[in-house]
């Protein structure tokens, strides 16, 4: 193995994958250190993107991969009210995270890049204040000109080049799983549980297959996760009759960072991107699209390095700048609204839904644009005498 690249990426989730796939576009000798065996798989994510944010990117998903389309979605009160929304066109995938993951593999490979498998750094390499390369766990050395730390909340190397992590107070707990049936469901429509009583601080969801099955899940701030799933499926009034007892499989846990991107995402030789940086909606926990989004931004600062020959931590910091201009704006916003949804009681969420459920909505809703990059997407509708019916919708519809 040619133990020599430009660059060297740790993870090859869709950030690392998609830093990849640009530095190698731009030329770049490009290496992909994943630690499982195969891309994609254990998946952390239920999959649910939306169709505005794949297509800024170019990225055009094989049929295999979408496995349904989504026009909107149904919001449930803790005791049961409903609030439906539904557009003409669909909004969001639901995608088979793993085949998504592989098709990034491909485009960046295609591309030029290596991805290596069962491949886990262990630590940075370093030299005179500059990250040089990886050291692997069986000891072998990766050099490179810059690393891009794209591992996820593991968040190992952040200390290493003196970053500050993300604030662990935000960081929520997020259980799922699939099951073969669910009764009475729009197949077009995602079901949005939010309420303290089975979801603290956050929500529980069931998204549907186009062939009968869902994904079903749980995000919560406080307490066991899988243990508030199960309180959910047995006694929450309206999941209960539809799931009817069918047996969860593929269970997964894992851990969002709500808190907002760290302070700082590099030093010199260094970049870090996706989760690890805590790129990730506050609202939602919805991580891909503002992923790829600092993920290009990193692939192309890269490239922009190299052309000058200066990894310095003064000309990195552009890497920043740039996707501080990109989100910071939508970031503030959801950490605010964020913020908001923490404080809202179970009855006041019951008099919200039921509000929204009894509201004309359409031509709010029609100002909708997207629901991504939240903040600037509810500036044409902030004024709107029913904004509140589309603001809940537009918060909650996201999960990612």
């Amino acid at each position: 193995m040619n133990n020599k690249a430009d660059a060297v990426v740790i993870g090859a989730g869709p950030a690392g994958l998609f830093s990849a796939l640009t530095m190698a576009r731009k030329g770049l000798d490009v290496i992909a250190c994943e630690e499982h065996k195969e891309v994609g798989i254990p998946s952390h994510c239920a999959g649910h993107i939306s169709i505005k944010g794949l297509k800024q990117f170019g990225i055009n998903l094989p049929s295999s991969v979408i496995e349904n389309e989504i026009r909107g979605a149904i919001f449930y009160s803790p005791s049961g009210y409903e609030f439906k929304l539904r557009v003409a066109s669909p909004i969001t995938f639901v995608i088979n995270r793993a085949l998504f993951d592989q098709h990034l593999a491909r485009l960046a490979e295609n591309a030029g890049a290596r991805i290596l498998l069962e491949t886990k750094v262990q630590s940075l390499q370093s030299a005179n204040g500059f990250t040089t390369g990886v050291t692997l766990r069986d000891g072998e050395k990766l050099s490179s000109r810059i690393v891009v730390d794209a591992e996820g909340v593991a968040s190992t190397f952040l200390k290493q080049v003196g970053l500050r992590q993300f604030d662990r107070r935000f960081v929520v707990g997020a259980v799922q799983g699939e099951v073969e049936h669910v009764d009475d469901v729009e197949n077009d429509l995602v079901e949005v549980y939010p309420g303290q009583r089975f979801a603290p601080s956050l929500f529980a969801w069931i998204i549907p297959r186009r062939n009968g099955s869902a994904k079903i899940g749980l995000a919560t701030k406080t307490g066991n996760p899988r243990e508030h799933l199960k309180n959910f499926l047995q006694t929450n009034p309206v999941a209960k009759k539809k799931l009817n007892f069918s047996k969860v499989e593929n269970l997964s846990y894992h851990l969002i960072p709500l808190g907002g991107p760290i302070s700082r995402t590099y030093s010199s030789g260094f970049l870090a991107v996706g989760d690890v940086a805590s790129q990730v909606k506050p609202t939602t926990g919805g991580g891909v699209i503002m992923g790829l989004t600092c993920a290009r931004i990193a692939g192309e600062t890269a490239s922009q390095a190299m052309r000058q020959n200066d990894f310095s931590q003064s000309f990195l910091a552009r890497y920043q700048s740039a996707w501080k201009n990109e989100i910071s704006f939508d970031m503030m916003v959801m950490k605010q609204i964020r913020a908001m949804l923490d404080d809202l009681s179970d009855v006041k969420l019951d008099k919200i839904i039921k509000l929204c459920s009894q509201l004309q909505i359409s031509e709010s809703l029609r100002k909708v644009r997207d629901i991504d990059f939240q903040g600037r997407g509810l500036l044409p509708i902030i004024w709107s005498p029913r904004s509140w019916a589309v603001f809940f919708y537009f918060i909650l519809a996201s999960i990612l």
